[in-house]
């Protein structure tokens, strides 16, 4: 990468075929750090988005049938490359969305390359399998085979890891792809196109394009309804997710949905109260709570709630000393959501434990992290997913209540429970509606050994680890006679 893609005046281009493609029709990036423009990008076409599926069709053929040895290469030097230049990409994403650099350099951008690299190394054990079949003197084999052309769409909360968890899974299981990136953070996924180009991807294999959020459906909708489209992955909100499946459905097209979650951590009565604390802050506000297993809900045992609650206070007070730097959220209109939350729920009697009850007088994006309790089960904050460094935390008595409090939602993404009692943890993991449970840790856990995915309204299917390979791939039966 060039100097001059970090100043104002760059223009991101679409990546087609190979090429960087650029037209009159343009966007500004807006950095919520400083609420200015800090570069335009060139808002696709539905011309463009057809233009970037057929050159992924075109790739198809030959990329299909390359050898494992040749896309483990690939990954394995497009992981080197990002690595090697991952304080210049973090640069991206702390402009962009406003991420700080321990977030973007030190948690983003190393799981996007670990992603990339694991997704390499399950590449030769991709194989079918030879089932008995029940007509004598007949045998069968059970082929995996790519889908074709893959579609991408995904979230700008942590843009490296969405982008190559999508595009290498792709590439690693034969399919080519077509990354449709977020309008907030265009310039990070660009990148991409600059590492597996000079990783050796050939040319179509994969392509990447933004546009203004007032186009995206037209693109988007022309790219699923284009008949080289074979399947879809989206990660983002619910509301866009049911847009994107309903127009999959229309087409049937396949589609894999990772979306978002209200996540809850259940502090038993035995629960170490200093761990927990710190568990749910940083789940709770990591990378300004903008993510979509971050935790919204603290439900803590009624005889450890008060305790729990001044530890709390403490530790973010103990926080806000240390570092004077407020989290900035992805916009003004994001902190402005947050802020009605918290005025709506303080108006319905909720109490302030930390924070404040009005950061409006904070500068640009940024946000006060704070914590609300006895939030009426009623407000938008009790049911809305939070998505920014905003957490509620309630009580209970009974074990029936933690677990009806935490399904009583309709998203299914992550869940926490902390307790000193490791076969109650289990049996609470049994009974939560959730894609996962995390036991003495925080609901925030991504990792390329595990499947990533929820159930409910927070989407079906799953990345990562061997279930996100085989949402790549397409079983064929093949029988022959002896």
């Amino acid at each position: 990468m060039t100097a001059n893609t970090a100043s104002e005046d760059f223009v991101v281009p679409l990546f087609i075929n190979g090429k960087d493609i650029t037209h009159p029709g343009t966007f500004d990036v807006a950095s919520p750090s400083s609420n200015k423009i800090c570069w335009t990008a060139i808002s696709a076409t539905p011309d463009d988005g057809i233009a970037a599926v057929d050159a992924a069709q075109n790739a198809f053929s030959a990329w299909s049938q390359s050898k494992p040895s040749t896309r483990t290469a690939v990954l394995l030097k497009a992981a080197d490359i990002l690595e090697a230049n991952s304080e210049e990409y973090a640069s991206y994403m702390m402009t962009e969305m406003g991420a700080d650099r321990g977030t973007a350099q030190f948690f983003v951008l190393p799981l996007a390359i670990s992603m990339c690299r694991d997704i390499a190394g399950r590449i030769t054990s991709i194989c079918g399998s030879v089932p008995v079949v029940a007509q004598e003197g007949q045998s069968a084999m059970v082929w995996k085979e790519p889908y074709g052309v893959c579609l991408g769409i995904i979230a700008w909360n942590a843009p490296y890891v969405f982008a190559i968890r999508s595009a290498a899974t792709a590439i690693a299981t034969g399919n080519t792809t077509v990354i449709k990136s977020s309008e907030m953070t265009p310039h990070c996924v660009y990148v991409l196109s600059k590492v597996f180009k000079e990783a050796g991807l050939p040319d179509g294999v994969l392509n990447i394009l933004s546009c203004r959020r007032e186009d995206a459906p037209s693109v988007v909708n022309a790219m699923i309804e284009h008949p080289f489209v074979r399947k879809v992955n989206f990660t983002g909100s619910v509301a866009v997710g049911r847009k994107i499946a309903r127009v999959c459905g229309e087409n049937l097209k396949p589609c894999l949905m990772e979306l978002g979650g209200k996540n809850s951590a259940i502090v038993l009565e035995d629960a170490d109260l200093q761990k927990t604390a710190r568990q749910c802050i940083a789940g709770a506000f990591l990378n300004a709570g903008q993510i979509c297993m971050g935790t919204d809900r603290i439900v803590a045992h009624s005889s450890i709630a008060d305790e729990l609650l001044e530890i709390l206070k403490q530790k973010i007070a103990q926080a806000a000393k240390e570092s004077e730097a407020l989290p900035n959220v992805v916009s003004t209109a994001s902190k402005a959501r947050l802020v009605n939350l918290v005025s709506e729920a303080i108006s319905k009697g909720a109490q302030l434990i930390a924070g404040s009850d009005s950061s409006t007088s904070t500068s640009g994006a940024s946000f006060i992290p704070t914590v609300l309790a006895n939030v009426n089960q009623e407000t938008k904050l009790s049911q809305d997913e939070t998505f920014g460094p905003l957490v509620a935390v309630s009580t209970f008595d009974t074990d029936d209540e933690a677990i009806q409090f935490a399904n009583n939602t309709p998203y299914g993404l992550h869940a926490a429970v902390f307790t000193k009692d490791l076969r109650k943890g289990l049996a609470f993991a049994k009974r939560l509606q959730v894609g996962a449970v995390h036991i003495n840790s925080m609901t925030v856990h991504d990792e390329p050994a595990m499947p990533m995915g929820g159930v409910k309204s927070s989407g079906w299917g799953r990345f990562n680890a061997a279930e996100g390979m085989d949402e790549f791939l397409v079983r064929k039966a093949v029988t022959w006679d002896d």
